[in-house]
């Protein structure tokens, strides 16, 4: 057998095994999204919000920035802010590990990566995981800054998910404006 039969071979077995296509993608009463999670909050925020999820780049420190903005980092020749999350919502820092992941955000002027604790990947709720209003409201979901970005919840697997909306935190001009 040439490489290139056993090439064809090997795509002609994996597309017989294929899961099936994302039928659900537009099924009405469905939301997806990339989780993470922020502290003890397991979040997750839509696929168009998220641009990439990129590993920690080498961050530049900038002098007079709020204690929140690490720094910038040269991601194929642009420049972009790294913002750490969990410090500017509930004023601690994140503790920075190997494995530290960034979402790469989309904002008037320029992307953002913002830092997560945790990746968890695509998570998909339906609407009848979705959580009250006012048990939301009384949930850790809801405490401090997180009331301004998290506006409804799932229950998924014995732990509520809180949808996190950043386009709402890059247009907040709070975190618009790093300078101190």
């Amino acid at each position: 057998m040439s490489a290139f039969d056993i090439l064809d071979d090997y795509e002609q077995r994996s597309l017989a095994h294929v899961a099936g296509l994302p039928e659900q993608l537009d099924a009405p009463g469905l939301w997806r999204g990339v989780g993470f999670r922020i502290g003890s909050k397991r979040l997750a925020s839509g696929f168009n919000e998220v641009v990439e999820i990129l590993p920690m780049p080498q961050v530049t420190p900038v002098p007079g920035a709020q204690p929140w903005l690490l720094g910038v980092a040269n991601i194929r020749g642009n420049l972009l802010p790294i913002v750490d999350l969990k410090q500017f919502l509930e004023g601690e820092r994140t503790v920075l590990h190997e494995s530290q992941r960034v979402l790469i955000v989309r904002q008037p002027g320029g992307d953002v990566a913002v830092t997560i604790d945790e990746l968890f990947g695509q998570r998909s709720f339906t609407d009848a995981q979705q959580l009250p209003d006012e048990t939301l409201a009384q949930s850790v979901l809801a405490e401090g800054r997180y009331a301004h970005f998290v506006d409804r919840a799932y229950d998924l697997a014995d732990a509520s998910w809180g949808i996190f909306s950043l386009e709402r935190l890059a247009r907040t001009p709070e975190f618009r404006q790093a300078a101190a």
